[in-house]
């Protein structure tokens, strides 16, 4: 069976063209830094400050583009201990109920009401990847990675989409609890049994 590249995300933000104007001035458009493995999205050149309702900042947080229908911040369990945010597992743009925050640009601040989530473990698969591995949009899949501290997470979300390239999208905290790096892989597992 194919294996299944994982790239491990580390905190970042997305941002609404009107906030980006708020933060960077009118009419400001992010640029890009490097290309990110879906097709289209990037890691722009621009940073943040992000600031917690306890008034913890977690400095020079990258933003991802291109702009979109809602601001969010995307962090690890660890973030949201260190900084006393609140940040419910959630799906990106899934933010309805989430963490508050505010968003600190060159040119201006931000207030979020809602947008702090913790990114769910998910695997991106265009539409002949899910063909391949038996897979549609909204499966609930494991997988396997090996190494020096191997394991199988769960709870890994399938995202279908003929605009999606594959990858599976870890935070950093899966990355470093099993030591992984982006590029390193993963196998699809799609039901196991603990034996007793």
């Amino acid at each position: 069976m194919k294996k299944i590249p994982i790239g491990i995300s580390g905190r970042h933000a997305h941002v609404t063209q009107e906030h980006l104007e708020i933060l960077f001035g009118k009419g400001f458009e992010l640029t890009e830094f490097k290309p990110l493995s879906q097709p289209g999205q990037y890691a722009a050149n621009e940073k943040i400050d992000v600031i917690s309702p306890k008034g913890n900042i977690i400095k020079g947080v990258r933003i991802l583009g291109p702009v979109r229908p809602a601001s969010q911040v995307e962090i690890s369990r660890s973030d949201a201990l260190r900084g006393g945010f609140e940040a419910p597992v959630r799906s990106s743009g899934d933010v309805k109920g989430s963490g508050a925050c505010t968003l600190v640009g060159p040119n201006g601040q931000v207030e979020l009401e809602e947008g702090v989530i913790i990114a769910d473990r998910h695997i991106h698969f265009s539409l002949e990847d899910a063909d391949a591995f038996g897979v549609k949009n909204g499966d609930i899949v494991s997988i396997l990675v090996e190494g020096q501290k191997p394991g199988i997470l769960g709870n890994v979300l399938c995202r279908v989409s003929k605009s999606y390239a594959l990858d599976c999208h870890l935070d950093t905290d899966d990355g470093s609890a099993f030591m992984l790096n982006t590029g390193d892989e993963a196998t699809l597992v799609k039901s196991y049994k603990i034996q007793q």
